[in-house]
């Protein structure tokens, strides 16, 4: 799994784009939904085919854009896209099709199954997912069912028969961090600019945010200092930190705000383009694109910048958890 992730070129930038999914030309999106189209009709369903989403004759609607951003960042281009395209419809359709797993499984099933995840608010429908727990500026935590084939993100109305929130949600932070930790790299520079990143194909390893003290403390053997952590969450298989110790802390903000918005664009699964700083549990968003040209730019508030101030006043390495000069 890359870490700067790029999607494979194509058609050129020269030819007309596609309006909901830029990455695609018009005739590649074009080749994508009528794909689609066909993966519905060889298990039975005509679906009306719409820029970001299809819709059957029942009225039930399928969004596309997870879907599309698998098919763009395959690098094998267009020749994968049938195979890649029925999977994903024949596991979609199984999943709506058949019981559900709130009705199968037993209670101590579910909680077994059961964990937190981090997504974006664009996902979420606040009259359905009202227990939502707000983790940054657009970001919330919710709880969801993970099954063989799927993940399901459990409404009010799902949880309720199950019992108290808070306790579930216990629950399931405690099978986050019985999770393994299946991937991680550091990405450093000649410069000595560095931060680690965990990788993995669990649908919540951008979700251990929810955990980072005691993730980081497994990653470098090391637990956070009373500064917390840098950190960000592009997408969903991916989470990335950085201790504030010393003044790397300077090099590191601008090449984790490079690589959140990186990972973040046309990626499936995708969470948040920012990078935040993680202090107790409280995440504070420290990047930002420019209203006017899109840009990315670094913001900090007050708290921050005279975290900033004591850190180059103390030097580098001179950090509070600093070891030993040698």
């Amino acid at each position: 799994m890359g870490l700067f992730r790029r999607g494979p070129r194509r058609d050129g930038d020269d030819v007309p784009r596609d309006p909901e999914f830029s990455y695609f030309s018009q005739r590649e999106a074009a080749l994508f939904r009528s794909r689609v189209r066909e993966a519905f009709a060889e298990l039975g369903l005509e679906v009306t085919v719409y820029a970001d989403l299809v819709r059957d004759a029942d009225g039930r609607v399928f969004g596309l854009g997870n879907l599309a951003a698998v098919c763009h960042n395959d690098r094998r281009g267009p020749r994968a896209w049938p195979a890649l395209i029925r999977r994903h419809v024949g596991l979609v359709l199984r999943t709506m099709d058949g019981p559900s797993a709130l009705d199968t499984l037993r209670p101590e099933q579910i909680r077994a199954q059961l964990y937190p995840r981090v997504v974006s608010g664009e996902g979420i429908d606040p009259g359905t997912f009202g227990y939502a727990r707000s983790v940054a500026p657009g970001l919330y935590e919710i709880l969801a069912l993970d099954l063989p084939e799927s993940v399901m993100m459990l409404t009010d109305e799902a949880l309720e028969p199950l019992g108290d929130v808070e306790d579930l949600r216990d629950r399931a932070l405690a099978n986050l961090r019985g999770l393994p930790v299946e991937g991680h790299e550091t990405v450093r520079d000649a410069d000595g600019m560095c931060f680690e990143v965990l990788l993995g194909d669990s649908f919540y390893t951008a979700s251990r945010v929810l955990d980072l003290d005691a993730v980081v403390r497994r990653v470098t053997g090391r637990p956070l200092g009373e500064h917390g952590a840098l950190v960000a969450l592009p997408f969903r298989h991916q989470l990335a930190f950085h201790p504030i110790r010393d003044t790397t802390i300077v090099p590191a903000l601008g090449a984790m705000a490079s690589f959140a918005a990186s990972g973040y664009e046309d990626t499936p699964g995708a969470i948040s383009p920012y990078v935040f700083w993680w202090r107790g549990g409280t995440l504070t968003q420290l990047s930002d694109h420019d209203g006017e040209d899109g840009e990315l730019r670094i913001v900090v508030g007050e708290d921050f910048h005279e975290l900033l101030e004591r850190l180059i006043a103390q030097g580098p390495g001179h950090g509070p958890d600093a070891g030993p000069d040698l």
